[in-house]
């Protein structure tokens, strides 16, 4: 009888990975009204911190809906699937130490609520982008809230779909009040100490 050697694969640990990137993985996640300022602070934010040497990925609606959750419209039924794909993609990144950036309106505290047990409360950064709807509409080159109240666009947030803010969000921006350079150091002060390795630093950051 010819004996089989098994091998044991040890699998690689979340630690291992954050060690080898120096880096922390972590969920930051941008909520708020269309035309608040998401994609504006999230693209900013993965700029900035890839600058600095980070690997980050900024997940919104444009390259979500585009591939994976294309199948999918903007019933709340939807939007809740919609979200719980990416949140479970979200959590994989996390798990190999890589920070991702968010910008989904989440509309509902519910809604926030199913993301954030997926992914973890340590593991997350809530922002808020908070904005009155009337600038959100002025600002709004895509002519989407204008469709929406012509009827042309369903469900739509903030016009026929509530949007109820963030109970207890990291990070509170008025977007109207703020320049999106100084919500930037706003949210850098917290963000940068949650995903740098203190005992590691490959990044220069002083």
């Amino acid at each position: 009888m010819v004996e089989k050697n098994i091998y044991t694969v040890k699998p690689l640990t979340r630690e291992e990975r954050e060690k080898k990137l120096g880096q922390r993985g972590k969920v930051i996640w941008f909520t708020g009204l269309s035309g608040a300022g998401k994609s504006t602070l999230g693209t900013l934010l993965e700029n900035t911190l890839f600058e600095q040497g980070f690997i980050v990925q900024l997940f919104d609606g444009d390259n979500i809906r585009m591939g994976i959750n294309k199948d999918l419209g903007y019933t709340l039924e939807d939007r809740r699937e919609n979200l719980r794909r990416v949140a479970e993609i979200n959590k994989l990144f996390l798990q190999s130490g890589i920070v991702t950036i968010n910008c989904f309106i989440a509309p509902t505290e519910d809604l926030r609520h199913m993301v954030n047990g997926i992914i973890g409360a340590s593991d997350m950064i809530e922002i808020f982008t908070d904005c009155p709807l009337e600038i959100c509409e002025k600002r709004d080159i895509k002519g989407l809230y204008k469709m929406a109240r012509e009827g042309k666009i369903k469900n739509f947030t903030g016009i026929d779909s509530p949007f109820e803010p963030p109970v207890q969000p990291h990070i509170h921006l008025r977007t109207d009040l703020y320049t999106p350079k100084q919500c930037l150091k706003i949210i850098m002060d917290l963000v940068l100490p949650a995903i740098t390795l203190s005992h590691h630093n490959p990044h220069n950051i002083t």
